[in-house]
């Protein structure tokens, strides 16, 4: 059963971070498509100016590239990773998740933030299960060389 949880969590978490850099870049496409015209070096000033364009190029970062998203991605991985090698995921990882989520949707309404409270509470249920999840066997290896 927590396996499933944590394959559910897992794919959860995926799904958000890559949703949100596709949406990003959709909403985003004409800056982006600017970004890799004129090179990713230092496209995104640390303190922009007081232009409009400034503005709106340091919001597109934050937005997609420099988001969460992809922190979100490498976490569902993770969870994922471990999950299949029979490692408990602590349950602070979902409480931590769960409310980042919280917050982020009450402080942001609407969004999409309140689905990551989904995640977050099947890694707590998963770890509410005492049992040691079940491992995989590895494959087998061969001793010839070059397989």
């Amino acid at each position: 059963m927590s396996r499933r949880l944590l394959s559910w969590a897992s794919g959860l978490l995926v799904l958000l971070g890559v949703g949100h850099v596709v949406v990003s870049v959709l909403v985003d496409h004409a800056r982006v498509a600017d970004w890799l015209g004129d090179g990713l070096w230092a496209t995104v000033p640390l303190v922009p100016e007081q232009t409009v364009d400034e503005q709106a190029t340091v919001a597109a970062f934050w937005g997609g590239v420099g988001s969460f998203a992809v922190p979100l991605v490498l976490l569902g991985l993770l969870v994922r990773h471990l999950a299949a090698r029979g490692v408990p995921v602590p349950a602070w990882v979902g409480w931590g998740v769960a409310g980042w989520c919280v917050l982020g949707g009450v402080m942001l309404v609407p969004s999409p933030f309140f689905v990551g409270v989904v995640p977050g509470l099947l890694i707590v249920l998963a770890a509410r299960d005492e049992r040691p999840l079940p491992s995989r066997p590895a494959p087998a290896r061969s001793s010839a060389p070059g397989r």
